[in-house]
């Protein structure tokens, strides 16, 4: 493990932003990265709910500390972050993206947004004109650089204050070497992750869609299901 991430950049004093920040999957992620020691932003549209966010991560028995925690308004999120993670649900995901150009211009935006359906058969991949969340991303975003990553992490294994180790592979996509080496480095902070390079950004569609397979055998087994690569 230590020698995959050997040459990888150093990300010990970035400030992450989550925008949609309020969800399961944002509220993990925060609680994790603070954990980690990162100042740690969470985004919604209400500054009130984003602050209750914050408050329920930091709370007594979570284990996290407060002080590097702050919810505050998707904008205003965008613009202080140095690092961007995008977990809106997929239904919002191009408004809120279109309303964050300027504030997300120039910066890494990393988009865990998996495109699902739900019905009595279970979760289904949908259909994106673009090809994938990550791609609409990079097509409204043309200022940043976009990057796929954290699709496959349990939310639930993320808030358990009793779970101290993760031991998950994040696959992180992009056509920028640079930003996808940063946010390999970032996943690694969590321990137990390891980000390990998927691809280029057009291959995120089946990453994304790998979640209603990952969903169905969590349902099946009873677990909190991710991946680990091989021979890496």
């Amino acid at each position: 493990m230590a020698e995959h991430n050997i040459d990888l950049p150093d990300v010990s004093g970035l400030t992450i932003g989550i925008l949609g920040g309020t969800g399961d999957q944002g509220r993990g992620l925060a609680r994790r990265f603070a954990l980690a020691g990162h100042p740690v932003l969470i985004g919604s549209r209400s500054a009130e709910r984003a602050e209750e966010a914050a408050g329920s991560v930091a709370a007594p028995g979570a284990r996290t500390q407060s002080k590097n925690l702050r919810g505050a308004e998707n904008a205003v999120v965008a613009a202080e972050a140095d690092i961007v993670i995008v977990a809106v649900p997929w239904d919002g995901h191009r408004a809120l993206l279109e309303s964050l150009r300027d504030e997300l211009d120039g910066k890494i935006v990393i988009d865990c947004v998996n495109p699902l359906g739900f019905d009595k058969q279970g979760a289904y991949a949908l259909p994106v004109e673009e090809g994938s969340a990550a791609q609409q991303a990079a097509a409204v975003l043309t200022g940043s650089r976009v990057v796929a990553a954290f699709h496959h992490v349990s939310a639930v294994l993320l808030l358990d204050p009793a779970v101290d180790r993760i031991d998950l592979d994040v696959l992180v996509l992009g056509d920028d070497r640079e930003a996808t080496d940063t946010v390999r480095a970032l996943a690694a902070r969590i321990p137990g992750f390891r980000g390990v390079y998927g691809g280029r950004l057009r291959n995120a569609h089946q990453v994304e869609a790998l979640t209603a397979n990952l969903i169905s055998i969590n349902r099946r087994y009873k677990a909190h299901a991710g991946l680990r690569i091989t021979d890496v």
